[in-house]
């Protein structure tokens, strides 16, 4: 029996370049991340990054939201070593860890961090000691700019060496090159004046978007084209609407050159006095310009460019431009849904990449410290952020009560929604409660409201309890 081989030909359309797509793909390469995110181009990225978050006050406010959204007022500390005598170690780290992030404004460098990360693509934060640093733990925190991590000398990237990072043989970074100065900076007397600090005291933030990429890309890097044209038709039809403003009266005629009417020059002015009646040249009439600038689709456009600049950080629309009229209770909850679990997920990547390095070194200047620290081998603990406080705080309290009731959460899990520790807050009530029997205050244990009509709807006929 003869065996047949047949060839199969299959074919993509998007695979094909024809005269119709072929300036679209031009740009299209085939380079690694490192290769396509090369010095220069991450160097020109970031200088265009930055002039638009300086210049456009929607990029700014954009950079500015997701920094306090994602950072808030900061982490907080809660360790977890056990019961017993833990407990009073449990008690002096987290005081003494507040009191130092404090000391050294840990919560300002870490949004400035997420602002860079927004802006530059990357955020590097070098751990150092500082002996006037007001605080018996003399660790600090220095924020670098990108621009300082970078290979002294022209030097082509190898698989252990891109610009600026060695890589050990497993790939994991060795140390960094860090220059002295900014290459901008006026003080750079040196180019060449650099260190190399081991990568146990540098903390590289970014997000690595593709297998093998070193260094980090501005998230707003989709969004620039956009921010740009954005902040061109304003200032276009800003000086479209003036145009037609600064011109009062213009005067025009049908009658042809040497006809009956007056002879004017072209483009002659013409002052008007205000409540004076004016007899114009002979043969031309006075028309008033109209002004058409903003035309009716300006907020359709504003509003269109916004949502989608602002989809590359899964930010919606309201958060975006500062503006929920368009919203509805249903659609506001749905669209802030994907953006909250954006921030978890960007606040479990800090915990993992910054903050659990920030406390491990921090732990080991510790021990030196606090004699009683010293018999710990293990630091288990977790980190609580800002809670988000609900749009309707009443079907969220009624809510709380139904999921304690039905023993579907804990305690735990709700304090932890509203950012806080709920053994202090539990503490804390048990010395109120005990305070209010001592001055014989009565102690009014209010039931939550009942849950308001299921089958309410929203003003686009949307169920609310539904998409809530």
């Amino acid at each position: 029996m003869k065996t047949v081989v047949r060839l199969v030909r299959a074919k993509f359309d998007s695979a094909q370049t024809t005269p119709d797509n072929r300036k679209h793909w031009a740009n299209a390469d085939y380079l690694s991340a490192n290769a396509a995110a090369s010095p220069a181009v991450r160097c020109t990225l970031r200088n265009r990054a930055r002039y638009e978050v300086a210049n456009n006050s929607y990029a700014r406010g954009i950079v500015l939201t997701l920094a306090n959204d994602v950072i808030g007022t900061g982490p907080r500390l809660q360790m977890l070593l056990g019961d017993g005598e833990d407990e009073g170690v449990n008690a002096v780290i987290e005081k003494e860890f507040a009191a130092w992030a404090k000391a050294v404004d840990l919560p300002g460098k870490l949004r400035t961090m997420r602002m860079a990360r927004a802006q530059d693509g990357e955020a590097f934060g070098m751990l150092h000691s500082n002996a006037n640093l007001q605080h018996p733990v003399k660790l600090d925190l220095k924020l670098i700019e990108a621009d300082q991590v970078t290979t002294p000398l022209p030097k082509l990237p190898t698989p252990t060496f891109v610009d600026g990072i060695v890589f050990d043989e497993f790939g994991n970074p060795a140390a960094y090159y860090v220059l002295d100065y900014h290459p901008g900076d006026f003080l750079n007397m040196a180019p060449l004046s650099y260190r190399v600090i081991p990568a146990a005291s540098i903390i590289h933030w970014f997000r690595k978007d593709r297998p093998g990429q070193s260094r980090g890309l501005p998230d707003i890097l989709p969004a620039l084209p956009l921010f740009a044209q954005l902040r061109r038709y304003t200032l276009a039809v800003i000086a479209a609407a003036e145009s037609a403003a600064n011109i009062a009266i213009f005067m025009k005629t049908n009658t042809p050159a040497g006809g009956e009417a007056a002879e004017v020059e072209p483009m002659t002015e013409m002052e008007f006095s205000p409540n004076m009646a004016v007899f114009g040249p002979e043969g031309w009439e006075p028309t008033q310009i109209r002004a058409e600038q903003p035309s009716t689709t300006y907020d359709m456009f504003k509003r269109e460019i916004l949502n989608e600049l602002s989809r590359c950080l899964n930010m919606p629309y309201n958060v975006a431009a500062g503006n929920s009229s368009g919203y509805n209770y249903a659609s506001g909850r749905l669209d802030h849904q994907t953006y909250f679990k954006s921030i978890r997920v960007e606040q479990a990547h800090c915990e993992a990449v910054v903050l659990d390095r920030i406390l491990q070194a921090w732990m080991a200047e510790a021990v030196k410290v606090y004699p009683e620290l010293a018999g710990v081998a293990e630091w288990p603990h977790q980190w609580f952020w800002d809670g988000h406080e609900h749009v309707d705080p009443l079907k969220e309290a009624s809510a709380q009560a139904t999921r304690l009731t039905s023993n579907t959460t804990t305690l735990a899990q709700e304090y932890a929604r509203q950012g806080k520790d709920w053994e202090t807050e539990l503490r804390q009530r048990a010395k109120e409660v005990a305070l209010m029997k001592e001055l014989g205050l009565a102690i009014a244990q209010s039931a939550p409201p009942p849950p308001q009509d299921q089958t309410k709807e929203g003003n686009d006929g949307t169920d609310e309890s539904q998409a809530a």
